[in-house]
């Protein structure tokens, strides 16, 4: 069998499948994504993906378990010290995170704040986990008749800067991100993202706009995806891909709004001849629902998914490889509001399949890496292991 030309890799943002072996040592004991959702909505309605045989991975309230499953399947460990979206996507494709990107549950340190008010020259205020929607509402109208910086965390590792658009400028707002992102790029802070989040609006009725922009690390080592650009090969990057990996490895990138964008986007370019891997995230699992604690919309976004599915499979071509899986959990019935340590799905699915087997559960998300490098004859990583021999 001739390697693969397209390589079709989709990551459900935060979908895990249940607590992983070291869930303890993270406070995440008996976290379980999927589980928890299946039995809030008392079973969830995903067919589709039933069939590829997500319910053949551990059983699933409401997707019947496939007698012949049409995709190879398996979950998987992550071997990184975090449960973040970078330390999963970098771990995804080949690099390995002892340090974890640092938190900020109590906000950022006084010694941050007023450096960066005094490179700003602005006050800031806020400084505090929050939703992003929630603190606009509560501080909007202070930083229109003040023109303060809305500094904020969430339970990822990000300092989060908000100004309207009519106030500061979108320009300066992205110098004062790139400000910020200068001053916490060593070890001291180790945050992941530094995101520009632009809102327009009156008081009462802002909302937040478009020209969202996010300032990452750099990946601290080569990763697969530059060993594909480097060959030669295409690297196409939908939704916050390209920002997660600050650009590295990326060949061309395609802005989305949400997952309903994504996936119309994602299926637009299935139609585009290339000859690589196209990636993509799905933010709104994660984003929407799991740290809101959303249960409910969360299940009705993985059913929304679902409903797409076969519109994806029916543009797959002879010689395309397809991949579904997820960087951490993010259970949304779990205390707090963080991410959880869970295994997440593998499905890896080709039209040459027969019949579906389970593959080993695997040690490393770096597999995944591993095999997209095996396939394409490129340098493999360090970590992971290729499983292209056993979905042939």
């Amino acid at each position: 069998m001739k390697p693969f030309k397209r390589v079709f890799l989709i990551v459900l943002d935060s979908v895990g499948i249940g607590e992983a072996p070291d869930a303890e040592q993270f406070n995440d004991s008996g976290a379980d994504t999927l589980g928890h959702i299946a039995a809030h909505m008392n079973g969830l309605n995903m067919p589709n993906i039933g069939q590829l045989g997500l319910s053949n991975i551990r059983k699933i309230k409401g997707i019947e378990q496939s007698a012949k499953p049409m995709a190879h399947f398996t979950k998987m460990q992550e071997a990184s010290n975090g449960k973040d979206t970078m330390t999963g996507h970098w771990e995804m494709m080949g690099l390995h995170i002892e340090q974890p990107f640092q938190t900020f549950p109590d906000g950022f340190p006084d010694d941050l704040i007023q450096t960066l008010e005094a490179k700003t020259g602005r006050k800031i205020i806020g400084n505090k986990p929050a939703s992003g929607t929630e603190i606009i509402e509560e501080l909007g109208e202070h930083h229109v008749k003040t023109g303060d910086l809305i500094v904020y965390t969430s339970a990822d590792s990000v300092l989060q800067i908000c100004a309207h658009e009519a106030v500061i400028p979108l320009k300066e707002l992205y110098e004062i991100c790139e400000t910020a992102r200068a001053l916490t790029m060593n070890e001291t802070y180790m945050i992941g993202r530094v995101i520009a989040r632009p809102f327009v609006g009156e008081v009462g009725h802002f909302e937040r706009t478009s020209n969202r922009h996010d300032y990452a690390l750099k990946p601290f080592g080569r990763t697969v995806m530059n060993e594909l650009a480097d060959a030669s090969y295409d690297v196409v990057a939908l939704g916050k891909i390209s920002d997660i990996y600050d650009g590295e490895g990326v060949t061309s990138s395609i802005r989305t709004k949400d997952n309903d964008d994504g996936m119309e986007k994602f299926i637009q370019s299935m139609d585009d001849d290339f000859h690589g891997l196209n990636f993509l995230n799905l933010v709104d699992f994660d984003a929407k629902y799991g740290h809101r604690r959303d249960p409910q919309g969360y299940g009705e976004a993985l059913e929304a998914f679902d409903r797409r599915l076969p519109e994806m499979l029916a543009k797959l071509q002879e010689d395309d490889l397809f991949i579904i899986t997820a960087d951490h959990g993010n259970d949304p019935v779990h205390h707090g509001t963080d991410h959880t340590r869970e295994y997440v799905p593998l499905l890896v699915y080709h039209n040459q399949i027969t019949e579906g087997k389970q593959l080993a559960i695997r040690d490393t998300f770096a597999d995944i890496g591993a095999t997209i490098a095996d396939n394409f004859g490129v340098t493999l990583p360090v970590n992971g292991k290729s499983f292209l021999k056993d979905i042939k």
